[in-house]
């Protein structure tokens, strides 16, 4: 029933889009799509990369962890923030 889209389908989908969400607000839309998309993605790969850290390093002397900065695009200084990573406060 659904399985199939043609052409005239998508066609008409698109032009429904259009007309709800209007041409002037789609690139925008687009764009900070994107931009999350590749917040999402570098804070996954951080995540990825402390995982594989912290399993490599030897527990005997604690060190303080590094600040990072998080940006929202390749070389986009605008939007960049550091980072405080959380500590862990219990006592051993």
């Amino acid at each position: 029933m659904f399985g199939r889209l043609g052409a005239p389908e998508i066609i008409l989908i698109l032009v429904v889009i259009i007309l709800l969400f209007g041409a002037k607000k789609l690139p925008d839309m687009a764009r900070s799509l994107g931009k999350s998309a590749r917040i999402l993605k570098s804070e996954a790969k951080a995540m990825k990369e402390e995982g594989n850290s912290s399993a490599q390093a030897p527990t005997s002397g604690e060190q303080p962890p590094a600040q990072r900065t998080i940006q929202a695009a390749p070389g986009d200084v605008t939007s960049s923030r550091p980072v405080n990573e959380p500590t862990d406060t219990t006592q051993r």
